[in-house]
């Protein structure tokens, strides 16, 4: 265990716990009975724990696991890029990134906005095994520098955050957060980016922490939500959406140190907009998700309201949405715990072209893999995440499991171990690495199967 704190508060302090850690917990996705040698896959939703069975993580089925405890939960995070590349040269352990989160505290005096550099994260398998070492203590130095290792800069927000979103401005890095505060509000990180690179930029980061400073804020809204993206491809510009069923679009004004905002909402929804996801290519169109069941495509140009909808996507609540990078696909989740695959050319028909039924609760978070246009991953408040990969035809050898009928050929992978699965997101720079929040905390990993 091994961690380094970026503020002076007992109860935010951040602790990483690495993938060779002795004190696991029941995360994994084997089962063991004790005292038996055989072993079993355990499938979520499929047969109960038996009274007296524990899950047992099976650590070779992950090329990389860690954990990260921040103090109060982050039930919303985005990954901030580097300078550092990507591809396939950022494969190789150990592995840093940069992460913006923000917490909802027990108190609205307690919640911070955190800027995270996690680092020196090695992988699950040791780089000689099975050769035997003569010095016991070489090997404790060298457990000892395969550390996890995190640094937090945290600014005071007086207010539970609901979800951060961030991006770069030019040469500037920020962050949208919605907050309980029912306001949008943009933050610029550059202070505590620089404090998380440097020792002497943090200690003086500590001495002048103050409550965090918002560069600007809107207060259209009215009322609270969580709904919010940045352009992909107009930088500054952003879209928020809240929970009585209002869409705003922001165009950035002074080379992004301002924002105009037309009054007049984008408003073809009846109630609570749960997500919204721009065009990767196309900068004025955008999509929207709602408790209404719909799902929604809109153009800037046109009139307030959307082109194109599919008014029943799911049979409850639609709470989140992605759209894939490369191709005319969209990703959707449910409170009816299905996802379901759109094609945007087939959209006005109303049915998807794929549906999986694999979690039993609520979809969370649903994300496209960067670098896989065929591959996405889900969270569920079932406390489980699944990878997928829609080039595997049905029938295909795919998440075949012996004793076990009827998975879905698409289905890669299960990842279990967290508690109230809020966020996921695949790092954009390090191919196949996903980063996931919840209410126990960060988990930080790759599978084999990605």
């Amino acid at each position: 265990m091994s961690a380094r704190e970026g503020d002076t508060l007992d109860e935010e302090e951040g602790v990483m716990e690495g993938a060779n850690d002795d004190d696991d917990d029941d995360e994994g996705v084997e089962m063991e009975e004790e005292g038996a040698e055989e072993r079993k896959v355990y499938i979520p939703g499929i047969e109960p724990l038996q009274p007296g069975e524990e899950l047992d993580m099976d650590r070779s089925a992950y090329r990389m696991y860690h954990e990260c405890k921040t103090g109060a939960p982050c039930l919303s995070f985005d990954v901030l890029r580097d300078g550092g590349g990507e591809g396939e040269g950022r494969e190789q352990f150990p592995v840093s990134m940069l992460l913006c989160a923000g917490t909802q505290a027990e108190t609205a005096l307690s919640n911070r906005l955190l800027v995270m550099r996690m680092h020196n994260l090695h992988g699950t398998q040791k780089e000689k095994e099975g050769e035997e070492s003569s010095d016991d203590e070489s090997d404790e130095e060298e457990d000892e520098d395969k550390k996890p290792q995190l640094e937090l800069a945290m600014l005071p927000h007086y207010a539970g955050i609901n979800r951060v979103r961030v991006t770069r401005c030019g040469e500037t890095p920020l962050a949208a957060v919605w907050s309980e505060k029912g306001q949008v509000e943009i933050f610029d990180l550059r202070a505590q980016l620089e404090a998380v690179h440097n020792s002497a930029a943090m200690a003086a980061f500590i001495n002048k922490q103050k409550e965090a400073a918002a560069v600007f804020s809107f207060s259209g809204h009215m009322t609270e939500g969580f709904a919010i993206d940045w352009s992909p491809t107009v930088p500054g510009r952003l879209v928020s959406g809240d929970c009585k069923k209002n869409i705003h679009v922001w165009e950035p004004q002074e080379g992004g140190a301002s924002w105009q905002i037309d009054q007049r909402p984008f408003s073809s929804h009846s109630k609570s907009v749960e997500d919204l996801q721009w065009s990767p290519t196309e900068a004025t169109v955008f999509a929207s998700c709602s408790v209404d069941r719909s799902i929604c495509i809109w153009d800037i140009r046109s009139p307030h309201k959307s082109m194109l909808s599919a008014n029943e996507a799911h049979s409850s609540d639609v709470n989140v949405i992605s759209w894939n990078r490369t191709e005319p696909f969209l990703l959707s989740g449910g409170d009816d715990g299905i996802l379901k695959v759109w094609d945007l050319r087939q959209f006005k028909t109303g049915r998807p072209v794929a549906n999986f039924k694999q979690h039993g609760a609520p979809i969370t978070s649903v994300e496209w893999s960067p670098t896989d246009s065929s591959v996405f991953a889900a969270s569920g408040a079932d406390d489980v995440i699944s990878q997928w990969d829609l080039s595997v035809e049905s029938g295909d050898v795919g998440a075949k499991v012996e004793g076990v009928k009827d998975l879905p050929s698409q289905l890669l992978f299960l990842h279990q171990g967290q508690s109230e699965i809020k966020e996921i997101h695949w790092h954009p720079q390090i191919p196949g690495v996903m980063i996931s929040t919840a209410l126990s905390g960060f988990n930080v990993f790759r599978t084999i199967s990605v």
